[in-house]
């Protein structure tokens, strides 16, 4: 394999404004979502690698106030949709109506049709709903009635699923789960002083969505700038390169797993080291971005044996085995 020619950035000013225009997106978020700073780090390099993000955790955790919030801060359109049982693919997608007037169809579009879309408790809609967002998270268009319309661009889902409530939900399939470049968890509180600063600002707020009053750090053109910049500006070594596909061969061939990460897998894990390299300030990408997001990218992806599972296995458990026991390169820049 031939190795992969460097993208050179002219100054190292590009770079550091790239980075404070990252740290100001988080710093701008965390005004309403207290703590976590590495989940919505997380969150940012998912959206900076063009990828959709499914967020699995327990109710009232923060995961839809975090979604509202980051939508609002990176100057995106937003829309957001409740997943139910009754919901059809013509609710998000969009249809055509009889226009009496001009005695035509006339094209109405869903809510799909947004930068950002909030695809709330996405696992309550079944399978014929659900599988009415392949398309569009994979090609960024939506057919309606034979007809191929593109989506905005950038655009995202950002899912959420409550993991512990079965009843009236509907687990998403295998593919639509690959479709997702991360899955994240927001988790409880860290620490007394976050659960006391969530109370104190509520209290300062007087209203429960103080997303109401958030105001972008940047425009929609500038966050695509910054797209751009992950894909031409961050170097990738052919050995880290190769460290990805090692991980990724790593898993599927660990006795414990019955179906491993496609290269789709392979391909989400090396966006999203690029990406937080760019958040760095850096120019090239190390082993340690890339063992960052390797849970997250893959273990939603791998599917254990059924003996295993009943034994306690987890998929996290298998990546993080794999992760230890991969030797991580040693060369990773251009120079070395």
């Amino acid at each position: 394999m031939a190795e992969p020619r460097r993208q050179q950035v002219t100054t190292e000013a590009p770079l550091g404004a790239q980075k404070a225009a990252c740290n100001a997106i988080i710093d701008r978020v965390g005004q309403c979502f207290v703590g976590k700073r590495g989940v919505v780090k997380k969150l940012l390099a998912g959206s900076l690698s063009g990828g959709h993000v499914l967020f699995e955790d327990y109710p009232g955790l923060g995961k839809t106030l975090l979604v509202k919030a980051f939508s609002k801060v990176i100057g995106a359109d937003h829309k957001r949709v409740q997943f139910t049982p009754d919901i059809l693919p013509s609710d998000i997608l969009g249809t055509k109506v009889w226009d009496h007037s001009t005695k035509t169809f006339r094209l109405t579009k869903g809510p799909v049709f947004t930068n950002v879309l909030l695809a709330d408790e996405i696992n309550r809609s079944p399978p014929k709903t659900q599988s009415a967002l392949l398309e569009s998270m994979e090609e960024r268009q939506v057919t309606i009635d034979g007809e191929t319309l593109p989506l905005p661009s950038p655009f995202f889902v950002l899912a959420t699923q409550n993991p512990i409530e079965q009843e009236g939900t509907y687990p998403l399939p295998e593919a639509q789960m690959d479709r997702f470049i991360l899955r994240l968890s927001t988790g409880y509180p860290d620490t007394l002083q976050h659960e006391g600063e969530i109370l104190a600002r509520r209290v300062f707020w007087k209203k429960d969505d103080p997303t109401e009053d958030l105001q972008p750090v940047l425009t929609l053109a500038q966050f695509r700038g910054l797209m751009k910049s992950v894909e031409t500006d961050v170097f990738i070594h052919e050995e880290v390169i190769f460290y990805i596909a090692r991980l990724v061969r790593g898993i599927r061939e660990h006795p414990m797993v019955e179906v491993g990460p496609s290269p789709r897998g392979s391909l989400a894990l090396l966006k999203v080291s690029r990406a937080i390299s760019l958040m760095a300030g850096r120019d090239f990408v190390v082993p340690d971005d890339v063992k960052m997001f390797a849970s997250d990218a893959l273990s939603h992806r791998t599917i254990l044996k059924v003996e295993h599972v009943l034994e306690g296995a987890t998929p996290e458990r298998v990546v993080q085995e794999v992760v230890e026991n991969t030797t991580p390169p040693s060369r990773y820049r251009v120079d070395e």
